[in-house]
């Protein structure tokens, strides 16, 4: 299974993209922080995010960037930080189905929140599929 990159033309938006539909930027800087919310006291996933609070906050702007850029935005995560190499950089923890699962039920939640707050049902379901299937790729058990 592979989980593509979305990218923007020449580093732009893609027009009509769920990047552009959703509003941009701020939209996933709220998402990821919803969800962050979460694991922040989350006892299974809190032990695989950094200790220290700003790595932790650059870990949180960093999924924010990754999900923008996958979802036709601009190339910020790519610039910032080379090719998202999603398993090798979750390679050193391990993600079983106790960890996917609490990570998905608190993505699902923060996409659930933006669904109660305006989000489209169909750009809502196209999220919740990519989440599912990253949740799943990234096992590593």
């Amino acid at each position: 299974m592979s989980i593509g990159v979305g990218l923007g033309r020449g580093g732009g938006v893609n027009p009509g993209s769920l990047f552009e539909r959703v509003g941009g930027q701020p939209f996933f800087d709220r998402l990821v922080g919803r969800f962050y919310d979460g694991v922040g006291a989350d006892p299974v996933l809190r032990p695989l995010y950094p200790t220290d609070a700003g790595e932790y906050e650059a870990s949180q702007r960093w999924l924010a960037l990754f999900f923008g850029q996958y979802w036709g935005g601009p190339q910020a995560y790519s610039e910032e930080r080379g090719h998202p190499r999603l398993r090798m950089r979750h390679a050193a923890f391990v993600v079983g189905e106790a960890q996917r699962d609490a990570w998905l039920r608190h993505m699902v939640t923060a996409i659930d929140t933006a669904g109660a707050e305006g989000l489209d049902p169909a750009d809502a379901g196209q999220l919740v599929a990519y989440v599912t299937s990253a949740a799943e790729f990234l096992r590593n058990d």
